[in-house]
């Protein structure tokens, strides 16, 4: 069982009591008031949970020695109340521990999704444009709005790769552990045989970064103009509007075309490479998380997968948490309440465990 010491659960409170006195003298310069609020603001439930946790402990001590009284009756008493407490005392350390770990700072942030078809072919491209609507559906059903950045239709439909931004409270906290392959296994509408074909995509949910996350010299960018390539016919894009970004001190490239301007073909493009930038320094200053952008998604290949799309028996399994749900045509619709809650549940449990240790 997960049990804070004593030491720092008054450290807490005091530091409580601290910024509330600090607050109330009413003479801090505006910006120390700001920054004195905010601290304040995150660790009052913490210490909230902390006083509940020491006083169920104060209660525990009295009714232990309530145990060892002379009157029968009482003891019996006592030691109900006793076992309700500990009941109380285990769900109250548990909600102090979790309101103690580390929060990922990242988490309220926007995010960007990046698609792309993996092995598989024409199938592939196909199971990333599902993967696509899949998400855009779950961000309608929770509110969040969605802006397609770029695409790159595949030949006999789907995408070959799409990038998406999505707006919302607590997207990449909600998002964040769709990284990775995707695996689905299905009869393609190309097999005459009936045969079942396994094919995967590739997923990338990254925090989206602002402007003051991240400074971009310009003389670090290497800008290239060009007329946008597409598939013909009356979407051509005739005017020099396309868009390459290229990072000079990391290599980052960003190619934009989408849009017939220019200007938001290149403001497109830096969002891309802001974000992309953002998340290496993110991995590289926290090594715990998953390593380079390649290591999160993996090469595509089919045995490397995360998830698992059944059609023929209706069913999606999560290979990390071995959860397999038969309402594979519901989550495809954006039902994916339960799988994004199975694996935050599963993350927080996993930290638990680490702070227990």
């Amino acid at each position: 069982m997960i049990s804070i010491p004593a030491d720092r659960i008054a450290a807490i409170e005091a530091r409580r009591d601290e910024l509330q006195a600090q607050m109330a003298t009413g003479d801090l310069p505006g910006d120390k008031f700001v920054q004195i609020s905010k601290e304040y603001a995150e660790l009052e439930p913490v210490a909230l949970a902390a006083g509940e946790v020491r006083r169920l402990r104060q209660e525990a001590e009295s009714l232990q020695h309530m145990t060892q009284d002379a009157d029968e009756e009482l003891r019996a008493m006592a030691s109900e109340e006793l076992r309700a407490n500990q009941e109380a005392l285990a769900v109250a350390d548990r909600k102090l521990a979790l309101a103690l770990l580390p929060r990922d700072a990242a988490d309220q942030r926007p995010a960007m999704l990046e698609i792309r078809a993996g092995v598989g072919g024409d199938e592939a491209a196909l199971f990333a444009g599902d993967l696509l609507r899949m998400y855009q559906r779950y961000a309608d059903r929770m509110g969040w709005r969605v802006e397609l950045i770029s695409t790159s239709d595949a030949e006999f439909g789907g995408y070959k790769e799409a990038v998406l931004s999505v707006t919302g409270p607590g997207v990449f906290a909600k998002l964040k552990f769709e990284s990775g392959v995707h695996r689905v296994q299905r009869v393609p509408v190309t097999e005459a045989g009936g045969r079942i074909h396994t094919s995967a995509a590739t997923v990338a949910v990254l925090p989206e970064a602002e402007e003051a996350d991240i400074r971009i010299d310009e003389k670090d960018l290497r800008i290239d103009i060009y007329r946008a390539s597409g598939p013909g016919g009356q979407g051509v894009n005739t005017t020099d509007s396309a868009v390459r970004i290229t990072h000079l001190p990391t290599g980052t490239i960003v190619i934009q075309q989408d849009e017939r301007s220019q200007l938001k073909n290149k403001a497109k493009a830096m969002k891309v490479l802001r974000t992309r930038l953002y998340e290496a320094e993110r991995e590289r200053l926290n090594a715990a998380r998953a390593g380079a952008r390649q290591s999160m998604v993996g090469s595509g290949d089919r045995s490397e997968r995360i998830r698992t799309y059944n059609f023929p028996q209706g069913r999606v399994t999560d290979h990390r948490i071995n959860l397999t749900l038969h309402r594979l045509p519901e989550i495809l619709e954006g039902e994916m309440d339960e799988l994004v809650g199975a694996l935050a549940a599963q993350d927080e449990a996993d930290r638990l465990a680490q702070l227990d240790g």
